[in-house]
């Protein structure tokens, strides 16, 4: 029975053992000698000595963040330094040696290497002087910045928006269309009938690291008259309103600011500002239609203003 009792004790210490080694990262025979045994890897011969990225560096072993990398600097010694670490993240210990104090993962013990005081290196007077093996880093993220944008403008028949549109900088594509009425899909005709209560319209779709909504903005003033109510030029009706459909708040009050600058030059503005709803893109012969047919618009000429 006691031969039974000690067999079942080694089967359940050789489990724990297995269990607690899948929880980390498998490890080299290198860094088995760095982060276990408490070994020193070469000066100079690692790969995080001279890095200079920004991110956070974590354990080889078990992945839990220790430092970030704006703690990190140059001590000339030929290991990684940092003058602090993630709060929590490392312990530390007297060293075997009795003299050095060693630093430890709080998660899972990993030997990092030691750290010092009073050498004056950086204001915080700390050197965490870390193997590199016993390390990983995740760089830091840098959201992406959106490189397109959209803006909807009505000024009257979108041929001639269009046309001042689709050849300014950092505009991408240009579609014309109807946009604030009630009717889904609506067609040309349905427009022009002024039951649908849509506008005629045009989308925009700019680069955003090539202008901006303000720069559109402006050239949509200035290709139209934006003291004309419901029509533009020998173009009369609500379909041909002067208006701004504006997909966000700061869009609303560019837009607010530009017709104030105008409104304080003598122009009695009466362009509308209207959320954004659906955009229904106008039949494939409506766009584009002065390229194809070779000339210039009749209602719509520009005049700067800005």
């Amino acid at each position: 029975m006691r031969i039974i009792s000690i067999f079942i004790i080694l089967i359940t210490i050789t489990i724990t053992m297995q269990s607690q080694s899948s929880k980390y990262n498998k490890l080299t025979k290198e860094e088995e000698r760095i982060i276990l045994n408490k070994g020193t890897e070469a000066p100079y011969s690692g790969k995080y000595y001279k890095f200079a990225e920004d991110g956070t560096y974590v354990c080889k072993r078990c992945n839990a963040p220790l430092y970030k990398s704006n703690d990190k600097f140059d001590a000339s010694c030929g290991w990684p330094s940092f003058d602090d670490e993630i709060e929590g993240a490392i312990l530390k210990k007297t060293d075997a040696d009795g003299r050095r104090t060693e630093i430890l993962c709080a998660n899972c013990g990993a030997h990092l290497g030691h750290v010092f005081v009073g050498e004056h290196y950086t204001d915080k007077n700390t050197r965490h002087c870390v193997n590199s093996l016993s390390l990983n880093f995740v760089p830091l993220e840098i959201p992406k910045q959106k490189s397109t944008d959209t803006a909807i403008f009505a000024g009257g028949c979108f041929w001639g928006m269009e046309y001042y549109f689709e050849n300014a900088k950092g505009v991408k594509s240009t579609t014309v269309g109807y946009i604030g009425g009630k009717t889904q899909n609506p067609t040309y005709e349905q427009v022009c009938s002024h039951t649908t209560g849509h506008i005629e319209a045009i989308e925009v779709v700019f680069d955003t690291q090539e202008t901006d909504f303000e720069t559109l903005a402006k050239l949509f003033f200035e290709i139209h008259d934006p003291t004309q109510l419901n029509r533009q030029g020998p173009d009369v009706g609500e379909q041909y309103k002067s208006a701004v459909f504006y997909i966000n708040e700061e869009q609303k009050q560019i837009t607010e600011k530009l017709i104030q600058i105008l409104e304080n030059k003598g122009y009695n503005v009466v362009t509308e500002l209207i959320p954004a709803s659906t955009f229904w893109p106008a039949e494939s012969y409506h766009q584009d239609y002065y390229d194809k047919k070779q000339s210039r618009p009749y209602c719509h000429f520009y005049k700067k203003i800005f």
